[in-house]
């Protein structure tokens, strides 16, 4: 399977006359993007802002990232979601506007889910997406059923991003762009004796997967990953498509869409393929309840791997708690076949970072990369300017924030300062590979 993706490389976006891409110039139409976001008549407010690095503003509640792209042969780039046509992602040729997202903010109503970005500031360095020059989307819908619910499944919103997201997409549908990566992986069976004498490598994921009823959970190919046991894909698959981020975790632990569009722990394994490991591709696990689905899932993926031929594997969680046992059974699992495995995930260690790392530990799960401490407190200074509703952060149950602690107050000051922990910074934990995070002994 062969993807190419086309890259053009956003240095500025504005509002102009004509939806358009130039010289690295990025023009939107504000009325008609906001006209074809109103086609939803579920949604009953929608904005539009421009932001980039350094800029002095707070988004709160972040729902959603995507990047903008179009496949050039018409089909959707979403497949499942964006269209209920199923077509295979992960072949022909994409392109991609690049250095830029689509960012997804309630109006008002935020969810334990939801997060928040500082653009500029001391906030900034904690995520990745304050590195980004941004669209954002401010929304509000009808969906009054779950305005006062801490768990939202924030569907409207979350459909409308991917929507408009392909929708800017189509500015360099017919366009030459300034480069293209090729991601090629031979059939495993049919590779060459330079490649099959390298250490054989998978990749597991295990996006969120929890929640019984539908509607909150990762998708692939529009398939609530909850309804599925460990299946083998083409890592082109997850760049190109496949799988979207879903509204159930706390927010520094999500991975957004954009996230699993440019999932930089595939592209260096791509990248060390035929050098120092034979990358066999991914096996798509997911992260359940009962101990029994753990188990079961946990069996699938060290079959898979074995079956394959792996003697090395890198296991990867979205989100930490109670998913901690399937990340542990999985790499318990997997060494006991003899197969070399590292996970990566972040930590809930309390806001003194003196509690046990997972709910779960094994002697065997002895290689593994933390990607932060979700309970760690964060304090930032009064923004000049707020895009959605900071009090959501205190007022809807967003993971890491509160409306009253009896020794820090709320979450959000008078002033509009903020005291919260880690878990409400959007993606902030980078478990996909963008942190920036260390590990120092003392």
């Amino acid at each position: 399977m062969k993807l190419e993706l086309g890259n053009f490389y956003v240095e500025e976006i504005v509002f102009g006359e004509k939806t358009s891409f130039k010289d690295g110039v990025l023009t939107i139409n504000k009325q008609e993007a906001l006209d074809y976001v109103m086609e939803d008549e579920n949604i009953t407010h929608a904005e539009l802002h421009i932001v980039k690095p350094g800029d002095m503003v707070r988004l709160c509640p972040v729902k959603e990232a995507i990047e903008p792209r179009i496949k050039l042969d018409g089909r959707t780039y979403f497949p499942g979601v964006t269209d209920e046509e199923l077509t295979r992602c992960g072949e022909g040729r994409t392109h991609a506007l690049k250095g830029c997202s689509v960012l997804v903010v309630g109006k008002h109503w935020g969810g334990f889910q939801d997060g928040l970005i500082d653009m500029g500031g001391e906030g900034a360095k904690y995520t990745y997406y304050s590195t980004l020059k941004n669209i954002v989307l401010v929304g509000d819908t009808n969906e009054d059923f779950e305005k006062n619910e801490q768990q939202k499944k924030n569907k409207t919103l979350r459909w409308a991003g991917h929507k408009l997201a392909e929708y800017i997409g189509k500015t360099v549908k017919d366009m030459e762009p300034q480069e293209i990566e090729t991601y090629e992986l031979e059939p495993v069976t049919q590779r060459n004796d330079e490649v099959t004498k390298l250490p054989g490598v998978v990749f597991v994921m295990q996006p969120q997967s929890q929640m019984e009823e539908l509607g909150y959970n990762d998708l692939v190919y529009g398939w609530d990953m909850n309804r599925m046991v460990p299946t083998f894909m083409h890592p082109n698959e997850v760049l190109d498509g496949a799988i979207i981020s879903g509204s159930f975790m706390p927010c520094s632990s999500k991975w957004s869409t954009y996230d699993f569009q440019n999932f930089p722990a595939l592209k260096r394994l791509y990248a060390e393929h035929g050098k120092t490991v034979n990358f066999l591709g991914v096996i798509m696990s997911n992260l359940n309840v009962a101990l029994q689905q753990k188990q079961r899932s946990a069996l699938f993926v060290a079959q898979m791997a074995k079956t394959l031929g792996a003697q090395g594997a890198i296991v990867a969680e979205e989100g930490y708690g109670n998913p901690d046992a399937d990340f542990i059974a999985c790499i318990v699992a997997l060494e006991n076949e003899g197969i070399k495995t590292v996970g990566l995930t972040n930590e809930c260690t309390g806001r003194d970072g003196f509690s046990q790392p997972l709910v779960t530990l094994d002697e065997k799960a002895n290689a593994i990369v933390s990607c932060g401490n979700v309970s760690e407190l964060i304090e930032l200074p009064p923004m000049p300017v707020v895009l959605g509703e900071l009090e959501a952060l205190a007022r809807d149950g967003l993971s890491g924030g509160w409306a009253g602690d009896e020794i820090l107050g709320s979450s959000v000051k008078a002033d509009g300062s903020v005291i919260m922990e880690n878990n409400a910074m959007f993606c902030g934990d980078q478990v996909v590979g963008w942190s920036t995070k260390t590990m120092k002994e003392f």
